[in-house]
């Protein structure tokens, strides 16, 4: 499994549009990005629009029934969260989540998860943040139940935050779903990663971003395994207009946290870009966000015509990369 170009859809928030007419925007984009070449479409686990996106008070879905939901109007695109905050859910629960999505879907789940960040969240909702620490511990031991449960195996834990015993998950319609991580910690995301996941998002500054993948090629090494086995993609804002005037407007409601991951340009400049920063450092696929402007007719498959050509013609075959999807 591998993303080699995924589209996420991080805002719910369309002009014009009636809470009841949300979805029907969000399908369309999915469908838009299946028929475009996108072989993954993303949303994010998350309450409440994120800051610099928008206020806490803007629209955000739940997950895991967008997914759902979107598995019965695509047939080919693989559906994941980028990522599962992993303090919101039990992990054994998360596995059976993460499976019916998988069964439901035909075999095209993959299961994004991470260590959670988002401290209003936590608050507001009643889920515990605890320490930076502790949510890797939780992640380590969620983990350690959720990866055997994908496997179709008992999963048993008698861990500081996590219990099960023997928690089976059936029906299945593979022999695992994949899990993605995503994040850029060193020491411990990327510990976890080359342990547990199949995949690694990485999400970074561009410039940090060769040393990122030098270092998780790293901790695969560390312990014995090949890193071509771990596939990685990285998160990119896109600001993408008909003209780079339009994109240069577009690009002024974007702070300054973001903007060293963020690309604006026309369709055709953002490919250019991401060719030379960021195929270039060593990553085997892209996940993009139209975060202003995706949900307008056309725009994903405009980027979609744009960035395909970055991954034909064996353009991310080089030492260390992982295979195709499928392979």
């Amino acid at each position: 499994m591998s993303i080699r170009l995924g589209y996420q859809i991080p805002n719910f928030t369309y002009p014009g549009v009636e809470a009841r007419d949300i979805f029907d925007i969000v399908a369309a984009q999915a469908r838009e990005a299946e028929a475009a070449g996108f072989d993954t479409v993303l949303v994010m686990d998350h309450f409440y629009q994120l800051p610099g996106i928008g206020a806490p008070e803007s629209n955000m879905l739940e997950a895991y029934t967008t997914l759902g939901a979107l598995a019965s109007l695509t047939s080919t695109v693989q559906l994941s969260a980028l990522v599962t905050g992993n303090t919101y859910r039990n992990p054994a629960l998360l596995a059976k989540t993460v499976t019916t999505l998988d069964v439901v879907s035909k075999g095209r789940a993959i299961l994004g998860i991470g260590a959670g960040w988002f401290e209003r969240e936590h608050h507001d909702y009643g889920f515990e943040f605890g320490t930076f620490s502790q949510r890797f511990e939780r992640l380590e031991e969620a983990l350690t139940i959720i990866a055997p449960m994908l496997k179709g195996e008992p999963a048993t834990l008698e861990g500081t935050w996590y219990t099960a015993h023997g928690a089976l998950n059936n029906p299945r319609v593979r022999p695992t779903v994949p899990i993605m991580l995503g994040g850029s910690g060193e020491q411990k995301t990327f510990r976890l990663a080359a342990r547990f996941a199949d995949h690694m998002n990485i999400i970074c500054d561009v410039e940090d971003l060769p040393h990122k993948v030098a270092v998780l090629r790293q901790r695969c090494e560390e312990i014995g395994r090949d890193p071509a086995t771990l596939a990685t993609s990285y998160l990119v804002m896109g600001l993408v207009g008909e003209t780079g005037q339009e994109a240069e407007e577009i690009s002024g409601s974007i702070p300054e946290d973001y903007r060293n991951r963020t690309f604006f340009g026309t369709a055709g400049q953002v490919a250019e870009q991401l060719q030379e920063k960021v195929i270039g450092a060593g990553v085997d696929g892209i996940t993009i966000n139209l975060v202003r402007n995706g949900h307008r007719p056309g725009v994903v498959t405009q980027v979609g015509e744009a960035l395909k050509p970055l991954f034909q013609s064996g353009g991310t075959d080089r030492p260390g990369s992982a295979p195709p999807s499928g392979s």
